[in-house]
């Protein structure tokens, strides 16, 4: 049976005030529970009259109290990306700038070490992008060997990373 519009009315009334302690249980926040019970009521007034039920009621504003959540959410997601990449435009300061400074000057030290083929293949492959077969090839040298080279050039990089890790 259907209810005309001002038995909406009299059944919102009637249940209002449990109906924004429920939501207020939900979004933690007097004044949005009002606001979302009063929008739960224009959404279903607005809706082609049926079987208007406490149940549609509850239902209703909850969907809405849950739905506001998610949309919060996704708002503050937003705006920590923003907030990140507004941090991401900043320049590093002075003292950052010459920590890396000094961790890149120990890293090409210990690059040095290395025979000059094995360096020249490191920076043909990570800096240039180069492959290995490129690289044997402008060198005059098996693909076995860039291998060889590599390996010893990671070797070095992996025994730099750990002394930066231990301090």
């Amino acid at each position: 049976m259907a209810n005309p519009p001002h038995s909406l009315l009299k059944m919102f009334l009637s249940e209002r005030s449990r109906l924004v302690k429920r939501i207020k249980r939900i979004v933690h926040n007097d004044a949005l529970a009002e606001d979302l019970a009063q929008e739960t009521f224009l959404k279903l007034w607005r809706r082609p009259q049926g079987d208007d039920t406490r149940g549609l009621l509850y239902r209703t504003a909850q969907n809405l109290a849950f739905d506001h959540l998610r949309a919060q959410r996704v708002r503050q997601r937003y705006q920590e990306g923003e907030q990140n990449s507004e941090m991401d435009d900043m320049p590093p300061d002075p003292e950052t700038v010459a920590e890396t400074v000094e961790r890149w000057e120990s890293l090409v030290q210990a690059l040095e070490t290395l025979p000059s083929r094995a360096q020249r293949v490191f920076l043909l492959n990570r800096v240039d992008g180069e492959t290995y077969a490129s690289i044997a090839k402008t060198l005059g040298v098996s693909v076995s060997t860039v291998e060889k080279d590599m390996m010893s050039a990671m070797r070095i990089c992996r025994e730099w990373q750990r002394r930066q890790d231990m301090s």
